[in-house]
């Protein structure tokens, strides 16, 4: 698209126009109330009489919900991976989460994309040049790490990386795989819903430690493979 092609700023009025007004939909209607952990153990019993009633419609308004909350970058999403769990059970809740937050991150990545990218780009690009650069490279290795180690919340490294030129394709399936091992714990703590008590004991220090050596294996063996190859060439050079 053109710098001045009128239809662009057009459609990003339309995108931040529906952002806000449903990020304020949510702050007015207290919607926030509806996604604590309070609310989730007190309508357990009922959310799961009307599961058993209509398993495939309950499912879609959950992923609609969650995929929403993900989009929008509100807060909720652990709750609701949590209730998942406790509504549908270990694999259902798993596979249905897992897709759920995947397609929502992949939304907010797309928004921040179309909306930010190109100013941030012409703004900063020198500036930003040697992360392109890596992103481009290492993209999947390093959003991998970011998604396993629990350091920036999930919600920043989807609205970062649509600041960067990681294809969506690679941040959908990256996001799929290293979100898995968080999801499943969650999920599998959603199953014993009500003796939660807050959010903050899930993840004990043995499994954040667990997710910083997963995050950090890949990259440390791209790069000891790298640096082997190296000293092989040079070897072979040496020899000849």
């Amino acid at each position: 698209m053109e710098k001045g092609n009128p239809n662009k700023w057009i459609g990003k009025a339309a995108v931040v126009g529906l952002v806000v007004l449903g990020i304020l939909a949510f702050r007015y209607l207290e919607l926030g109330q509806y996604l604590s952990l309070d609310y989730i153990k007190a309508s357990q019993e009922r959310f799961q009489t009307l599961y058993q009633s209509h398993r495939v419609l309950v499912i879609a308004a959950y992923m609609g919900i969650y995929i929403l909350v993900t989009a929008l970058s509100l807060p909720g999403a652990a709750v609701m991976t949590l209730a998942g769990g406790g509504l549908f059970g270990l694999v259902t809740g798993t596979v249905v989460v897992s897709f759920a937050s995947t397609i929502g991150a992949t939304l907010a990545c797309l928004v921040s994309r179309f909306l930010l990218r190109e100013w941030v780009q012409q703004k900063f690009g020198d500036k930003l040049a040697t992360i392109n650069a890596g992103i481009e490279k290492e993209g999947a290795f390093y959003l991998f790490s970011l998604r396993l180690v629990p350091i920036f919340p999930f919600f920043v490294i989807n609205l970062a990386m649509g600041l960067t030129p990681i294809r969506l394709v690679t941040f959908f399936w990256v996001s799929q795989i290293g979100m898995l091992a968080g999801t499943l714990v969650y999920v599998n703590a959603g199953k014993e819903l009500a003796r939660i008590d807050s959010l903050s004991g899930i993840l004990s220090p043995g499994v954040l430690v667990s997710f910083a050596v997963l995050g950090v294996f890949p990259i440390t063996v791209k790069k000891l493979l790298a640096l082997y190859k190296r000293k092989l060439r040079v070897g072979l050079k040496k020899s000849g």
